[in-house]
């Protein structure tokens, strides 16, 4: 049977919610982060030599990467189902969202997550001002400008239809799902942008999406912390 190998608070959790909406039946293998670190245990590189998550295996195969994930289950499973046909500019721009997500929506949530553990980081008193000066400079010349970028651009292409690809929910609404939560969450966000806040509402009261909670277990990320 096909494992999930779930690390708490991760992109994993939208994998599980992929499986939901395929209906596809699945164990779950759970990791916790290192409550200090917030990194995935070393049992994640038992699996994958880079220990991180999300990590399947299938039929005496590993995958990693959620964008790999994501295809290699649509690919197997989806029967036709939350991809657009090969070949039609849908299916190309279905794939461009599929790689967005991580290689150009992500680094900069990530970057802001790492400026704001920077100026709250243990360390001498008189070191303090100077990385809190230094993580507040990223923010505002780099950090935040790009968010508003990627965000207004985000904010744009929704409203076309509400969802990334054509009239109708697909896999690629699933793998952006994961920094559109963070920007809310973490990024700053809070609801201040409707088009992103309805997606952001569509998805989570999609029945599959709240079974996937219901397995996954405790998900913060939807809460900010």
């Amino acid at each position: 049977m096909l494992t999930v190998h779930h690390l708490n608070n991760s992109r994993s959790q939208r994998v599980l919610w992929l499986l939901e909406e395929l209906g596809v039946p699945y164990e779950i293998k759970r990791y916790e982060r290192d409550p200090k670190t917030m990194l995935a245990p070393p049992e994640l590189r038992a699996v994958h030599p880079l220990g991180k998550s999300p990590v399947i295996t299938d039929d005496g195969l590993t995958i990693a990467e959620s964008g790999a994930i994501v295809e290699y289950l649509i690919g197997k499973y989806g029967e036709g189902r939350f991809a657009p046909a090969p070949g039609t500019p849908e299916r190309l721009r279905y794939t461009y969202w599929l790689h967005y997500a991580e290689g150009s929506a992500m680094p900069p949530l990530l970057l802001k997550l790492v400026a704001l553990r920077i100026a709250s980081a243990p360390m001498p008193f008189f070191a303090r001002p100077i990385a809190r000066k230094i993580a507040a400079t990223l923010q505002a010349s780099f950090i935040d400008p790009q968010l508003k970028l990627h965000l207004g651009y985000i904010d744009k292409e929704l409203s076309v239809t509400g969802w990334f690809v054509g009239n109708d929910f697909t896999a690629a609404d699933v793998q952006m799902s994961f920094p559109l939560e963070a920007a809310t969450a973490r990024g700053g966000l809070n609801g201040q942008i409707p088009t992103i806040a309805g997606f952001l509402k569509r998805i989570h009261a999609r029945p599959a999406y709240q079974r996937a909670l219901e397995r996954g277990g405790r998900y913060d990320i939807l809460g900010g912390d």
